[in-house]
């Protein structure tokens, strides 16, 4: 059996969209399910769309979900992505054998030059009608002298049907009269996407060619362009459901976070990322839904890819970060929390804060959902905070409450969680108060918050004299 190629063509226009990171993985899994190669190429042959920025950008975003690609050009001891920008002249020659083969054409009509023929015989079918396919050389150079320069246009061969069987959709045939000429060269010589993504897939021999539904109708022109660049091996294609809302919508920029680094942003891990999006359109059975990325390896199968649009559903993406936050140990949730603590304005990344962070990590495990929930909830071991308004409500009326908590803590041999739970919960009882009633007024004097870690651990944390500092109310 051939070594499996599989490949992943982001074009660098900033984060990836969740649907690319999609099709990254997949492509990543089965290559690594296979033992064969998974291949990163940028499509960045439009130079207008092209910033350092947004070629980081994409290089971040497959690095944090932990997809790393297995060739490419040595950069500083790495393999950077191959770039299409960079392969300018086989796309040339591709081009010219094409032209010279007969299998394409210069062609010097404008887009508003089409449009005004389409008109003005009423024709209403889309797409190119064929005005420059049978020029010869006299009329070709009559036009060039004008000063025009040509596009490249591939000649679509009449009256065939083109076949191929997709992995997930099964047979799609496809009529060449479908399929209008098409331009593969620019007039500036730069390649379009379809001339550059088929000569790289045929030139590197990928055998896996996954992507979304979208990019289906593409697939009989790149076959056709395969044939007639002499190239006759037909890679295995798997066209992905769509990415839809939970309404059913197409997911779109529109829609709201649809880039992986607003993801990580908004307090997701990769991993959970990872798992999440293995399951939009796939499934190993009907009930299990977490996956370490080994088992996914093991796994994972285009066969069990699903037709029907996969939606995208934010609650469940945030069980299962939780399931992954819940996982980790403290030393590490810790580490993972202090970058967003510290973008808060928390100093969550000194000596003293780390040690904070990693006591306090334990207590936050069980309530996190995401990672960007937990400054508010530790900010009060970072310093006194005002009130919030449903912490100073808590507080009305409460100040010989308060007091009678400062008096009997401040009387406790040892200040352990175990301790200060023993002596709270005595003084509600002593007073007849429900613990709710109780505990509400002291969590609002020390931390400021109605929202943060279990009152008596965190009192333990944040030690005896500063408790009932804040509990005799000096702010």
């Amino acid at each position: 059996m051939a070594l499996v190629r599989t490949r992943i063509e982001p074009a660098p226009s900033g984060s990836i969209h969740v649907g690319n990171a999609r099709t990254a993985l997949y492509s990543w899994l089965y290559a690594r399910r296979h033992d064969g190669s998974f291949v990163l190429r940028i499509a960045d042959t439009d130079a207008t769309r092209v910033t350092d920025e947004n070629y980081r950008a994409v290089i971040e975003d497959l690095r944090w979900l932990g997809l790393d690609w297995d060739e490419g050009p040595e950069t500083g001891g790495d393999f950077g992505p191959y770039r299409q920008s960079e392969r300018g002249e086989r796309y040339r020659a591709s081009s010219l054998t094409l032209v010279e083969g007969g299998h394409a054409y210069p062609c010097y009509c404008m887009p508003e030059e089409v449009a005004d023929r389409r008109k003005s015989v009423g024709r209403k079918t889309p797409g190119y009608d064929g005005f420059c396919r049978d020029l010869d050389a006299g009329q070709r150079a009559e036009i060039e002298a004008q000063g025009r320069r040509g596009a490249v246009r591939f000649k679509v061969p009449h009256n065939r049907t083109v076949v191929f069987e997709d992995v997930v959709r099964g047979r799609i045939a496809t009529n060449t009269a479908q399929i209008p000429d098409f331009v593969i060269q620019r007039s500036d010589g730069s390649p379009t996407y379809m001339l550059a993504v088929t000569c790289d897939d045929a030139y590197m021999n990928i055998t896996h060619i996954i992507r979304g539904e979208d990019l289906m109708p593409a697939t009989p022109r790149q076959l056709l362009l395969r044939e007639a660049l002499g190239v006759m091996d037909v890679p295995v294609f798997a066209h992905l459901p769509l990415l839809v809302t939970e309404t059913g919508k197409p997911l779109s920029k529109r829609w709201g976070d649809v880039a992986v680094a607003e993801y990580r942003r908004s307090g997701f891990l990769p991993e959970a990322m990872v798992n999440y999006l293995a399951l939009l359109g796939w499934s190993y059975d009907d009930h299990t839904n977490l996956f370490s990325v080994k088992e996914l390896i093991e796994k994972f199968s285009l066969e069990r890819v699903g037709r029907n649009p996969a939606a995208f559903d934010i609650t469940k993406l945030e069980w299962i970060n939780g399931h992954y936050i819940r996982a980790l140990g403290p030393e590490e949730l810790a580490t993972r929390l202090v970058p967003f603590c510290v973008e808060a304005g928390l100093a969550a990344d000194s000596a003293s804060g780390r040690v904070l962070m990693v006591r306090v990590a334990p207590l936050l495990a069980e309530r996190l959902k995401r990672l960007t929930e937990a400054p508010p909830m530790v900010a009060f071991l970072f310093g006194r905070r005002p009130p919030d308004a449903q912490a100073a409500a808590a507080m009305a009326g409460a100040d010989e409450l308060l007091g009678a908590a400062r008096d009997a803590l401040a009387d406790t041999a040892q200040w352990t969680a175990q301790v200060i739970e023993h002596t709270l919960r005595a003084l509600a009882q002593e007073r007849e108060l429900a613990p709710r009633k109780a505990f509400q007024p002291i969590r609002a004097a020390v931390t400021g918050t109605l929202v943060s870690p279990p009152l008596f651990e965190s009192l333990a944390i944040l030690g005896r004299d500063e408790t009932l500092t804040r509990l005799a109310g000096v702010r």
